[in-house]
């Protein structure tokens, strides 16, 4: 019998994995490992240990664990805009209701589990001290950043508030970024409920005739 063909029918499913989805399962390991040990202590054999592969199998998809890192904050960017952008195409055009969707997909868990809070952490924690991560990543940011400036600006307008639309899109990023780190490192983190009442208590702070501390007016 051909001993290569015998040992393909024998690999489980999971060795034959296409590229794209082997490189998705070692993204996702590697989200998983960095929020476990941090950015400094991570090696590419911890993702492999993870993973359940080889060291050699981690290291053939990303040649060294700085382009490891930056695919993982591709990946991140690139499902955080995504999520975004899909509340943003159900709100209609109404910028209370656009405000709205952006608030609620900020705390989609599907963006801000811990685990993923903790990993974005990790990212800023070096941005500074790596030129490649505010490359990959900014864009994104500034899509995201002059999408929340602009429904503000016109919420202000349609408003008639006494306010800089700019700046309280400022406020409400401070919030965001507030409630997500409280979500992954308080002692006692507290509910996706209460993060969604300490969004909207900003929401009615800044634009109390189209919000309360619960919602939309």
């Amino acid at each position: 019998m051909n001993l290569s063909v015998q040992a393909e029918k024998v690999l489980p499913a999971s060795r034959k994995a296409s590229k794209e989805v082997r490189r998705q399962q070692l993204i996702e390991a590697t989200i998983e490992t960095l929020a476990r040990k941090g950015y400094a202590q991570l090696t590419l054999t911890d993702v492999a240990v993870t993973a359940g592969v080889s060291h050699g199998l981690v290291n053939f998809h990303f040649q060294s664990k700085e382009k490891l890192f930056a695919e993982t904050l591709l990946h991140l960017a690139a499902e955080y805009q995504a999520n975004w952008q899909a509340y943003l195409a159900t709100a209609g055009t109404a910028p209370a209701l656009q405000l709205d969707a952006l608030l609620r997909a900020d705390l989609d868990p599907k963006v801000c589990a811990p685990v993923k809070v903790i990993c974005w952490a990790a990212f800023w924690g070096e941005s500074q001290s790596r030129p490649i991560y505010q490359q990959e990543y900014g864009a994104n940011d500034e899509a995201y950043s002059a999408m929340l400036a602009e429904i503000c600006e016109r919420l202000t307008a349609a408003g008639g508030y006494a306010l800089d639309g700019h700046m309280a899109s400022r406020v409400f990023r401070a919030i965001g970024d507030g409630v997500w780190q409280d979500i992954a490192f308080s002692a006692r983190p507290y509910s996706l409920d209460e993060a969604r009442k300490t969004m909207y208590a900003g929401a009615a702070a800044l634009f109390p005739k189209h919000f309360t501390a619960t919602g939309l007016r």
